[in-house]
């Protein structure tokens, strides 16, 4: 057994049985043990943005990590955008990146770059192997430490001669740190806020937006009349009917501050203090009101369901949440194909247990509106901000549930990052369906144009946000990828296309003609 066997019988012992990669040459014997196991799933990936960010849909759906195999700092690199994304939306990931052989190093190849400096960036926790042996004991540690604070990243740089020279026995799996215990004291401070008759709202992020804590949530809510907010990018929320709904901070620092300013008390549970995305000039970073008090009853990664439980407990909650989703019955449109038409088809056609990847950007904010009342399902957005993430999400979320339908929300010039995405989707043979909105726009960018006060803009300004010249065809590029796609420019064919889609299993792809937003 060389050191790559022995690092991948340990990962396969501690619990990761799916690797996404984009190897090169320092990772080769890495690539020849999973491709001489039985329990690693391997998924090619085209782009290394690819690789993190379906490592981190993956693991927001198994709530467990994979791995990913990634090359030198080059390689590593170019998955930092997404890193950046699963590092907010803490979630455990393992990395895998190879590098030179320890005795090459020192003579400064052309790939050689300051690798550590790279991985620290998005990396919780980082283990350099010395050995053979020393890759297998790293690698159990690093999905041990994958759990740590309620899901982290994870890298283990693997010089090349680790993995290729003998090893002996693989190390063992190590148990996950257990989860933090929620302080006494704010479960009794918590009480105090919650009795004391000012309008208060509980902020809830991470894990607090799963079913089980909305019940509990819920139930506390109609004890207190609490109102439950939730953060505006959550990494996973789960909606729809029959669950417990939650009140989503507008994008718009504008709107967020209007929607904030009447409460006198946040109870923030798995989330952090609600801020401004961006600086505007003239305009407050810090949306709740100046007078709100503010209190953290838990942090990512604590022990949130015994803590609820027994806050429900001391307000003596009754049994039923104060509210529950019901079906919204949404007409369908006729006519040109429009955002509001989108929504309307999505939701009436969303099938229960669906999964959304949500990077509509400008025109997904009112599509998720449209979808509330719809049949139950997840929701993830883009928890970090860095554009690129939801066609890659929706592969790793539909690799970790794969009998569910997954429905990513598409922008197009987003979805031009990480395009790759979709080769890997038909290789793997997923359920996905990818709605690809297509308004020939950096749509947002123009919104906060206006929003920042730069001046009036002029046409070369403009050109700058502009997509149209030439319209990028994404039914070609779909085909070209060996998926099926079909072009839809009004609210009738629309919706035939998405209900035949919805019928049925495997990769998509419909492209929504949807009008060019005008400055």
């Amino acid at each position: 057994m060389n050191g790559a066997q022995a690092l991948l019988h340990t990962l396969q012992t501690s619990g990761v049985d799916i690797c996404f990669a984009n190897p090169g040459t320092s990772e080769m014997h890495l690539v020849q043990a999973i491709g001489q196991s039985d329990g690693m799933r391997a998924v090619l990936c085209l782009f290394e943005g690819v690789v993190s960010g379906a490592a981190d849909g993956y693991a927001r759906m198994a709530d467990k990590p994979a791995a990913t195999l990634l090359h030198l700092g080059s390689g590593f690199s170019n998955s930092m955008a997404n890193q950046h994304n699963a590092r907010r939306a803490g979630v455990p990931m393992v990395n895998i990146v190879g590098d030179h052989a320890t005795y090459h190093l020192q003579y400064d190849a052309p790939l050689t770059s300051d690798l550590l400096g790279h991985v620290h960036l998005s990396s919780a926790w980082t283990g350099v192997a010395q050995s053979a042996d020393h890759l297998s004991q790293l690698g159990a540690e690093a999905v041990s430490m994958s759990y740590a604070n309620g899901g982290q990243i994870t890298t283990v740089i693997a010089p090349a001669d680790c993995s290729w020279d003998p090893a002996g026995e693989p190390a063992k799996a190590m148990a996950a740190p257990p989860a933090e215990p929620v302080e006494e004291a704010l479960l009794e401070q918590a009480v105090q806020l919650l009795g004391n008759r000012k309008r208060t709202g509980l902020l809830l992020g991470g894990k607090a937006l799963r079913s089980e804590a909305l019940e509990l949530l819920g139930r506390i809510a109609a004890a207190t009349g609490a109102t439950l907010l939730c953060e505006t990018f959550p990494a996973r929320l789960q909606r729809g009917v029959g669950r417990v709904p939650v009140q989503r901070i507008p994008y718009f620092a504008e709107q967020a501050l209007t929607f904030l300013q009447s409460y006198e008390q946040l109870i923030l549970v798995d989330s952090k203090a609600p801020v401004a995305f961006f600086a505007y000039p003239g305009k407050a970073s810090w949306l709740a009101s100046e007078s709100c008090q503010m209190m953290t009853l838990s942090k990512h990664g604590q022990a949130l369901l015994p803590a609820l439980n027994a806050l429900a407990d001391r307000l003596q909650a009754p049994a039923e949440p104060a509210q529950r989703q019901t079906p919204m019955s949404l007409p369908l449109k006729q006519g040109p194909l429009s955002v509001d038409a989108i929504g309307r088809s999505l939701a009436a056609l969303l099938p229960d247990q669906a999964i959304v990847s949500d990077e509509g950007n400008t025109s997904g904010l009112g599509i998720y509106a449209h979808c509330m009342g719809a049949a139950a399902h997840d929701w993830l957005t883009l928890t970090g901000g860095a554009i690129g993430q939801g066609l890659p999400l929706a592969l790793g979320a539909s690799l970790a549930c794969p009998e569910r339908k997954v429905l990513a929300l598409q922008a197009d010039g987003s979805a031009m990052y990480t395009t790759q995405a979709l080769w890997s989707m038909v290789r793997e043979q997923t359920d996905i369906t990818v709605v690809l909105l297509n308004n020939s726009s950096y749509a947002i960018l123009n919104v906060e144009l206006a929003r920042v006060g730069a001046g009036t803009p002029n046409d070369k300004t403009l050109s700058m946000l502009d997509l149209s010249n030439p319209v990028i065809d994404w039914t070609s590029i779909a085909r070209g990828m060996g998926m099926q796609a079909d072009r839809a420019n009004t609210c009738e064919e629309f919706h035939s296309l998405l209900q035949e889609a919805m019928a049925q299993r495997g990769p998509r792809l419909i492209e929504a003609m949807i009008p060019t937003p005008r400055a």
